[in-house]
Protein backbone atom coordinates (compact mmCIF):
# COMPACT_ATOMS: atom_id res chain seq x y z
CA UNK A 1 0.00 0.00 0.00
CA UNK A 2 0.97 3.64 -0.70
CA UNK A 3 -0.27 6.83 0.35
CA UNK A 4 0.51 9.58 -2.43
CA UNK A 5 0.07 13.05 -3.15
CA UNK A 6 -2.93 12.91 -5.82
CA UNK A 7 -2.61 14.11 -9.24
CA UNK A 8 -4.74 13.64 -12.73
CA UNK A 9 -3.97 10.51 -12.98
CA UNK A 10 -6.27 9.51 -9.88
CA UNK A 11 -8.88 10.90 -11.30
CA UNK A 12 -10.63 7.89 -12.29
CA UNK A 13 -11.08 6.90 -8.73
CA UNK A 14 -13.23 10.13 -8.17
CA UNK A 15 -17.07 8.63 -8.41
CA UNK A 16 -16.01 5.59 -5.40
CA UNK A 17 -14.61 8.19 -3.33
CA UNK A 18 -17.61 10.45 -3.29
CA UNK A 19 -19.60 6.88 -3.27
CA UNK A 20 -17.77 5.70 -0.10
CA UNK A 21 -17.91 9.27 1.49
CA UNK A 22 -21.61 9.08 0.96
CA UNK A 23 -21.99 5.89 2.33
CA UNK A 24 -20.13 5.94 5.39
CA UNK A 25 -22.45 9.25 6.44
CA UNK A 26 -25.14 7.34 6.25
CA UNK A 27 -23.94 4.37 7.94
CA UNK A 28 -22.77 6.70 10.86
CA UNK A 29 -25.96 8.70 10.15
CA UNK A 30 -23.95 11.71 10.53
CA UNK A 31 -23.89 15.43 8.60
CA UNK A 32 -21.35 15.52 5.78
CA UNK A 33 -21.33 18.08 2.93
CA UNK A 34 -21.53 16.53 0.22
CA UNK A 35 -18.45 16.56 -2.97
CA UNK A 36 -19.28 15.46 -6.92
CA UNK A 37 -16.60 14.16 -8.40
CA UNK A 38 -15.53 17.20 -10.91
CA UNK A 39 -15.02 18.64 -7.00
CA UNK A 40 -12.54 15.61 -6.14
CA UNK A 41 -10.95 16.11 -9.63
CA UNK A 42 -10.34 19.58 -9.29
CA UNK A 43 -8.37 18.80 -5.69
CA UNK A 44 -6.32 15.98 -7.42
CA UNK A 45 -5.01 18.17 -10.68
CA UNK A 46 -4.06 20.99 -7.94
CA UNK A 47 -2.03 18.73 -6.06
CA UNK A 48 -3.95 19.53 -3.02
CA UNK A 49 -4.96 15.72 -2.17
CA UNK A 50 -3.51 12.99 -0.48
CA UNK A 51 -4.90 9.20 -1.64
CA UNK A 52 -4.18 5.18 -0.74
CA UNK A 53 -3.88 3.08 -2.65
CA UNK A 54 -3.27 -1.09 -2.66
CA UNK A 55 -2.02 -1.81 -6.09
CA UNK A 56 -5.06 -0.46 -8.43
CA UNK A 57 -7.30 -0.94 -5.60
CA UNK A 58 -9.03 2.47 -3.80
CA UNK A 59 -8.02 2.33 0.03
CA UNK A 60 -8.46 6.21 1.12
CA UNK A 61 -8.74 9.74 0.93
CA UNK A 62 -8.50 13.26 2.13
CA UNK A 63 -8.02 16.73 0.37
CA UNK A 64 -7.62 20.68 1.13
CA UNK A 65 -9.56 23.63 0.75
CA UNK A 66 -8.11 26.93 1.16
CA UNK A 67 -9.93 29.75 2.72
CA UNK A 68 -9.73 33.47 3.95
CA UNK A 69 -7.05 34.24 1.26
CA UNK A 70 -4.87 31.35 2.18
CA UNK A 71 -4.96 32.28 6.17
CA UNK A 72 -7.41 29.32 6.45
CA UNK A 73 -6.70 25.54 5.48
CA UNK A 74 -8.89 22.54 5.88
CA UNK A 75 -8.28 19.07 5.52
CA UNK A 76 -11.67 17.55 4.58
CA UNK A 77 -13.47 14.12 2.91
CA UNK A 78 -11.03 12.12 5.05
CA UNK A 79 -12.40 8.59 4.00
CA UNK A 80 -11.02 4.93 4.58
CA UNK A 81 -12.82 1.86 2.69
CA UNK A 82 -14.80 -0.52 4.49
CA UNK A 83 -11.95 -3.00 3.59
CA UNK A 84 -9.32 -1.49 4.71
CA UNK A 85 -10.65 0.25 8.33
CA UNK A 86 -9.37 -0.39 11.73
CA UNK A 87 -5.81 -0.82 10.37
CA UNK A 88 -4.70 2.98 11.54
CA UNK A 89 -4.83 3.95 7.40
CA UNK A 90 -7.11 7.12 8.65
CA UNK A 91 -4.48 8.17 10.92
CA UNK A 92 -1.48 7.51 8.24
CA UNK A 93 -3.70 9.89 5.51
CA UNK A 94 -4.30 12.27 8.06
CA UNK A 95 -0.63 13.06 8.96
CA UNK A 96 0.38 12.79 5.34
CA UNK A 97 -2.14 15.59 4.47
CA UNK A 98 -1.83 17.71 7.22
CA UNK A 99 2.45 17.53 6.49
CA UNK A 100 1.74 18.48 3.11
CA UNK A 101 -0.92 21.17 4.31
CA UNK A 102 2.04 22.19 6.13
CA UNK A 103 4.44 22.46 2.80
CA UNK A 104 2.28 24.28 0.37
CA UNK A 105 0.86 26.62 3.27
CA UNK A 106 3.13 27.12 6.20
CA UNK A 107 1.40 29.81 7.35
CA UNK A 108 -2.20 28.74 7.41
CA UNK A 109 -3.94 27.92 10.42
CA UNK A 110 -5.40 24.17 9.81
CA UNK A 111 -9.06 23.67 10.98
CA UNK A 112 -11.07 20.80 11.06
CA UNK A 113 -15.07 20.88 11.98
CA UNK A 114 -16.37 17.05 12.78
CA UNK A 115 -18.66 15.20 14.54
CA UNK A 116 -16.45 12.00 14.82
CA UNK A 117 -14.39 11.82 18.04
CA UNK A 118 -11.72 9.36 16.13
CA UNK A 119 -11.02 12.52 13.73
CA UNK A 120 -10.81 14.32 17.07
CA UNK A 121 -8.05 12.30 18.03
CA UNK A 122 -6.44 12.08 15.23
CA UNK A 123 -6.45 16.03 14.93
CA UNK A 124 -5.66 16.37 18.58
CA UNK A 125 -2.51 14.23 18.17
CA UNK A 126 -1.49 16.39 15.04
CA UNK A 127 -1.50 19.79 17.54
CA UNK A 128 -4.87 20.88 16.99
CA UNK A 129 -6.76 22.65 19.73
CA UNK A 130 -10.85 23.00 20.28
CA UNK A 131 -11.86 26.34 19.21
CA UNK A 132 -15.35 28.18 19.11
CA UNK A 133 -16.50 28.98 15.67
CA UNK A 134 -15.74 32.16 15.82
CA UNK A 135 -12.12 31.06 15.39
CA UNK A 136 -12.08 29.57 12.42
CA UNK A 137 -12.87 30.66 8.97
CA UNK A 138 -15.25 33.85 8.63
CA UNK A 139 -15.55 32.80 4.21
CA UNK A 140 -19.26 32.19 3.77
CA UNK A 141 -17.87 29.89 0.91
CA UNK A 142 -17.11 27.55 3.15
CA UNK A 143 -20.25 27.55 5.46
CA UNK A 144 -22.52 27.55 2.45
CA UNK A 145 -20.73 23.89 2.02
CA UNK A 146 -22.40 22.90 5.11
CA UNK A 147 -26.06 23.49 3.20
CA UNK A 148 -26.08 19.61 2.03
CA UNK A 149 -25.48 18.52 5.55
CA UNK A 150 -28.61 17.32 7.33
CA UNK A 151 -27.93 19.18 10.55
CA UNK A 152 -27.40 22.40 8.67
CA UNK A 153 -30.51 24.45 10.67
CA UNK A 154 -28.56 24.26 13.17
CA UNK A 155 -25.76 26.06 12.15
CA UNK A 156 -28.12 28.43 10.60
CA UNK A 157 -30.69 28.79 13.93
CA UNK A 158 -27.23 29.61 15.56
CA UNK A 159 -26.15 32.46 13.50
CA UNK A 160 -23.08 30.02 12.51
CA UNK A 161 -21.89 29.77 15.97
CA UNK A 162 -22.18 26.71 16.99
CA UNK A 163 -23.59 23.23 15.22
CA UNK A 164 -23.05 19.45 16.32
CA UNK A 165 -19.57 19.57 14.96
CA UNK A 166 -16.79 20.67 17.24
CA UNK A 167 -14.27 23.66 15.69
CA UNK A 168 -10.52 22.52 16.10
CA UNK A 169 -7.68 24.67 15.29
CA UNK A 170 -3.83 24.21 14.41
CA UNK A 171 -2.21 27.66 14.57
CA UNK A 172 1.52 27.30 13.40
CA UNK A 173 2.55 30.37 15.14
CA UNK A 174 1.60 29.11 18.78
CA UNK A 175 1.97 25.10 18.35
CA UNK A 176 4.96 25.61 16.59
CA UNK A 177 6.63 27.77 19.21
CA UNK A 178 5.26 25.37 21.98
CA UNK A 179 7.16 22.10 20.01
CA UNK A 180 10.59 24.22 20.01
CA UNK A 181 9.50 24.81 23.63
CA UNK A 182 9.73 21.09 24.15
CA UNK A 183 12.52 20.54 22.46
CA UNK A 184 14.67 22.87 24.25
CA UNK A 185 13.76 21.09 26.90
CA UNK A 186 14.06 17.72 26.19
CA UNK A 187 17.24 18.63 25.33
CA UNK A 188 18.38 20.61 28.12
CA UNK A 189 16.83 17.33 30.25
CA UNK A 190 19.28 14.63 28.08
CA UNK A 191 22.37 17.08 28.82
CA UNK A 192 21.29 17.54 32.67
CA UNK A 193 21.28 13.56 32.95
CA UNK A 194 24.62 12.97 31.07
CA UNK A 195 26.23 15.50 33.32
CA UNK A 196 24.64 13.43 36.72
CA UNK A 197 25.80 10.49 35.29
CA UNK A 198 29.66 11.70 34.73
CA UNK A 199 29.28 13.43 38.32
CA UNK A 200 28.27 9.97 40.06
CA UNK A 201 31.02 8.27 37.98
CA UNK A 202 33.70 10.22 39.04
CA UNK A 203 32.35 10.03 43.10
CA UNK A 204 32.40 6.48 42.55
CA UNK A 205 36.12 6.70 41.72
Amino acid sequence: MEIVIANNSHSIYADTICETILKAAQVRGTGIAKRKPAYIISKMEQGNAVIALDGEKFVGFCYIEAWSHGKFVANSGLIVHPDYRGKGIAKMIKKKVFEHSRVKFPNAKVFSITTGLAVMKLNSDLGYKPVTFSELTDDQSFWSGCQTCKNFDVLKRTEQKMCLCTGMLYDPKTSDVTKKVKIKEQVFNRLKNIKQALFLKKDKK
